[in-house]
């Protein structure tokens, strides 16, 4: 029996129709102008977050002497908080409201913010607080991706948003000029099945949760592990944060097929399963300890002829390895440099495939109807977990070691894999729940 057919999910906002009329031609190329144009604007945004997150801890070290790692933790906090603040307001504003307007008062919020942040180092006193401040308003102008995502999943069919979504993670991962705006849009119809809605933003948290805390741990993990400096720490991660971007175009690119061959949910899940088994293998075991800092700082034969400032003052001279302050560094085995790289490498596959995964289900969840508030609410609750990951792994990490950190990490990935298996029958598509599509 052929399936039904639902005009609203199986024929393309974006008609490639031999049979268009010229207007519709137009209309079809003029979105897609648009569509890429947001692509490379989000590899614009993507490039300048990078630069930034490799670089926060020695630069937050060196303008303000007071800060230590749980500081840096809500430093990486303040960002996703504004970004989770604005989001929902901006999706909402979205739907009521030319797109031009939302865009256009987030972009002037985040290059006014990251001017802010450029000259955190000015003021005589209280610069952690400055660059507190000024990458939540970072944050707040990033709040536009709610739109941006919204625009991609309504302006594509069904059967695209799998692509369009991808497509639009690969721009991120290689590094919005406004597009035509929307008249006001109604408000969905049908009902929309809550427990899948709810799941998916609790999924997505999760998995936004454990990116949060791969990408604020790795410069203090690197410089406590290997006893890098500050300069060798924002070098090599970059380079392997780089390595990293260019993995993740090609599993984007992977998705796409493996998607259309077996389905959007089982690539969900074998994203999660290849993300615990990055955590599992950063584990730390073996004989061999960190180096300790205040080794160095004893056995250092100038320590006695020479002031602190002047040893600040000289880079050959700062203390590496892990601070004696953290206790836990003195009995917990040290990361070895393979694990760290495997690690890197394994993670690097499985959260792009459940990043692109989360935002296409939920599109199809959602159906293609506005999505503007429903897409500011998701990217609220990623939002959310970026803010709570960097304070969580900070703290942890400080206190109880990477050995607890990371296998609580663990833990949670083993939740998120036992959540979807529950509910893994009610994340379909909403033109296949309401029967007009067949799976």
């Amino acid at each position: 029996m052929s399936p039904l057919v639902d005009c609203d999910e199986t024929t393309p906002l974006l008609r490639d129709d031999a049979s268009s009329d010229d207007y519709e031609d137009e209309d079809y190329r003029s979105r897609w102008r648009s569509i890429r144009v947001m692509y490379f604007t989000m590899f614009l945004s993507s490039v300048g977050f990078t630069i930034v997150i490799t670089s926060l801890w020695p630069y937050l070290q060196r303008i303000d002497e007071s800060a230590d790692a749980s500081f840096l933790g809500w430093v990486v906090a303040a960002y996703s908080l504004g970004q989770m603040v604005a989001s929902p307001i901006f999706g909402l504003w979205s739907n009521y409201r030319p797109r031009r307007e939302p865009l256009v008062c987030s972009i002037f919020i985040n290059l006014s913010a990251n001017i802010y942040y450029a000259y955190a180092y000015l003021p005589r006193t209280d610069n952690k607080f400055h660059m507190l401040m000024a990458r939540a308003f970072v944050g707040f102008g990033a709040g536009n991706v709610a739109v941006v995502r919204s625009y991609v999943a309504g302006a594509t069919s069904l059967k695209e948003r799998t692509s369009a979504m991808a497509n639009m993670s690969a721009c991120q991962a290689l590094g919005f000029i406004l597009g035509p705006g929307n008249s006001v849009l109604e408000e969905p119809e049908e009902i929309i099945d809550q427990v899948a809605v709810l799941t998916s933003n609790v999924l997505f948290f999760i998995v936004m949760f454990i990116f949060a805390v791969f990408e604020t741990i790795s410069t203090p993990l690197s410089m406590d592990m290997f006893a890098w400096t500050r300069k060798q720490a924002v070098l090599y991660n970059g380079v392997i944060i780089c390595c990293i971007g260019f993995e993740s175009i090609l599993v984007f690119l992977v998705v796409k097929v493996a998607s259309q061959r077996v389905g959007d949910r089982p690539v969900l899940l074998a994203g999660l399963a290849i993300i615990f088994c990055g955590f599992f293998i950063l584990l730390p075991w073996g004989n061999h300890y960190p180096k300790i800092q205040w080794a160095d700082l004893k056995n250092n034969s100038l320590l006695s002829k020479m002031s602190e400032t002047a040893i600040a003052a000289n880079s050959s001279l700062e203390p590496t390895g892990c601070p004696y302050e953290q206790t836990w560094c003195q009995y917990t085995p040290a990361i070895h440099l393979a694990q760290y790289i495997s690690s890197d490498f394994i993670i690097g596959v499985g959260y792009p495939a459940c990043n692109v995964m989360s935002y296409t289900l939920y599109s199809k969840i959602l159906g293609s109807k506005p999505q503007g508030i429903y897409m500011g609410w998701l990217t609220a609750s990623g939002s959310g977990a970026r803010t709570l990951g960097p304070v969580f792994v900070s703290q942890v990490y400080t206190i109880l070691g990477p050995r607890w950190a990371f296998s609580l990490i663990c833990g949670m990935v083993v939740g998120a894999i036992g959540l979807l298996s529950c509910v893994y029958h009610r994340l379909i598509a909403f033109s296949v729940r309401h029967g007009s599509i067949i799976e």
